[in-house]
């Protein structure tokens, strides 16, 4: 499998950020929000039972919040059925390298608001 349906969309909302990370069959599996909270970042994170997205979106949000000053909350949904240890390893590894190089393009740009 190549996952190449795995697509990440940022969504501003006012001064924060929303990331959806979806894929296969998409769905709502785990949320984490970020925030900067005096030298440090804080998260939350809400999973719904039975998936494994949690394990992912909370890194992921406290690396965006870090990255670019603001509150940030990442939703991931990915599912494929019967995958091999290998295959989720590919799949969070892609989805690593999707968030690295978003906040990449974002500092880039300036979009780093701290």
């Amino acid at each position: 499998m190549s996952f190449e349906d795995i697509k990440l969309e940022a969504i501003p909302v006012g001064r924060d950020l929303l990331l959806l990370m979806t894929g296969g069959v998409s769905h709502i599996g785990a949320a984490s929000t970020a925030y900067p909270a005096g030298d440090r970042i804080e998260a939350l994170t809400s999973a719904v039972p039975g998936h494994k997205e949690h394990t992912l979106s909370e890194d992921y949000a406290r690396r965006a919040s870090a990255a670019l000053g603001r509150t940030v909350t990442v939703v991931m949904g990915i599912h494929y059925d019967n995958l091999s240890k290998e295959e989720i390893m590919e799949i969070a590894k892609r989805t690593s390298s999707m968030l690295d190089e978003y906040l990449l393009e974002q500092q880039a740009n300036g979009a780093d608001r701290r």
